[in-house]
């Protein structure tokens, strides 16, 4: 693949330009991070089927994500197995949204901004893992966001996992004009 790949995803239009990539990536990083909240991220089962559920998952200026969570859920394993994962951010359509050249069905509807990271896998050090923890507590709390339970160094690492996932490739829908999505790998911009 190309370094970007842009694909219209619609019905030809006239003397409509693309909107520069960094336009578009930054916009998609604002709104991953300003607006999207909740992520629903994807693991690969036993079976080799994708598994998704609906997480925190932070982005990083760097296109990487860290995920702090529980020790007890099914995931864990699964990262241990096949450390391949997706997180898809997805929100309301920007506001000028449009998507009025359809190839196949017009369900009247705008595009939904969505973004599609996919990456692989790696498991925090305890120091890493604290100081992630430590960061975004302060940052949620000084938010006024203080319902998460007070932890102390010991029962972070006795009760809590680090993952940052490595990003290999973004993909950005309702960013641009219409139907069209942009996809690059992450590093060859």
């Amino acid at each position: 693949m190309h370094a970007v790949k842009i694909q219209r995803n619609e019905r030809p239009r006239e003397d409509v330009p693309v909107r520069p990539l960094a336009e578009v990536a930054e916009a998609a990083m604002r709104f991953v991070v300003q607006e999207a909240g909740f992520a629903q991220v994807y693991t690969v089962n036993r079976e080799g089927f994708p598994v998704g559920r609906t997480m925190v998952a932070v982005l990083n200026p760097d296109w990487s994500a860290t995920l702090v969570q529980r020790k007890v859920h099914r995931r864990i394993g699964q990262l241990q197995r096949n450390p391949n994962v997706e997180i898809l951010w997805l929100g309301e359509p920007a506001a000028d949204s449009v998507n009025d050249r359809p190839h196949v069905y017009d369900w009247g509807l705008t595009i939904p901004r969505a973004v599609f990271l996919r990456g692989t896998a790696r498991f925090m050090s305890d120091g890493e893992l604290l100081e992630t923890f430590i960061t975004r507590t302060a940052i949620q709390r000084g938010k006024g966001l203080t319902k998460a339970p007070q932890r102390d160094r010991e029962n972070v690492l006795e009760e809590l996992l680090g993952i940052v996932i490595q990003p290999v490739q973004v993909r950005v829908e309702g960013f641009g004009t219409g139907a069209e999505s942009f996809t690059w790998k992450v590093g060859e911009l």
